[in-house]
């Protein structure tokens, strides 16, 4: 059975009336795959071992929330401890993305129009969770969201018009050290930051091969250093810029075009 067929027979999925549209092209550097079909999806799909959507746009119905920034809204997909999801496109409006449960690998998924976050990280101290390929458009606030302990790698992404790219929970209940590694990343103006971390908590984010397209004055911030809490106030700022512990890269790490 293919993925779509195996897709439809998920609770809660049904597909969509009509030809899938294809998105407007945007200016990321990057081949958007095209849709091979499309799903809507009203219930969360539990990915546990290996997911491999076969390029299928799916999307969000209103049973898993409107993509806007509301806290209560539901991932299209549920990734397990050692799974992983590669090949699907994520419709708009997004819902809440991606939720991986522990470590977890995030293949060529692409999101066309984020809804509260692309994916959110969860797990205990030792999950490594991976972004290889595939790219997102369209946050109003963060693409990357890293709740759990462990470390995130991204490597070969792209990502425009957001807010941050990355952020380490700045006032989760639970708080943890959290690392991030960013390398052959292109991300396009508008955007405020690229990450986000702790240093109160030992955060670190290594930044290399990092390409920024259309900020001719240089306003993104590469690297963002906040005292964080576990209390649910919002984190101060405490610095920003390369400091050899927290943040670590050099200007020749980034690229602007």
């Amino acid at each position: 059975m293919d993925a779509t067929a195996a897709a439809t027979q998920l609770a809660g999925t049904e597909p969509a009336a009509g030809p899938a549209a294809e998105p407007a092209a945007g200016p990321l550097a990057v081949d958007w795959p095209e849709a091979t079909d499309e799903i809507e999806v009203n219930e969360t799909i539990e990915v546990d071992g290996d997911f491999d959507g076969g390029n299928v746009r799916y999307v969000p119905g209103p049973g898993l929330g409107d993509g806007g920034q509301g806290e209560d809204q539901l991932p299209v997909f549920e990734v397990s401890e050692g799974g992983t999801l590669s090949d699907v496109i994520i419709g708009s409006p997004g819902a809440d993305g991606v939720h991986c449960s522990g470590s977890c690998a995030l293949e060529r998924v692409w999101w066309e129009d984020i809804g509260e976050d692309a994916a959110t990280f969860r797990g205990g101290d030792g999950s490594r969770f991976t972004v290889t390929g595939g790219a997102a458009r369209g946050a109003d606030d963060k693409v990357f969201q890293h709740n759990g302990g462990g470390e995130l790698t991204i490597t070969d992404f792209a990502a425009e018009d957001f807010t941050t790219l990355y952020r380490s929970c700045g006032n989760c209940s639970s708080q943890y050290q959290r690392s991030v590694v960013l390398d052959s990343v292109e991300v396009t103006a508008p955007a405020s930051r690229l990450v986000g971390v702790n240093e109160n908590y030992d955060d670190t984010a290594t930044l290399t091969d990092i390409t920024v397209i259309g900020d001719d004055d240089r306003d993104l911030v590469p690297c963002q250093r906040y005292i964080g809490n576990d209390e649910g106030d919002e984190p101060e700022e405490s610095g920003d810029g390369p400091d050899g512990t927290h943040c670590r890269y050099t200007e020749s790490d980034i690229t602007y075009q």
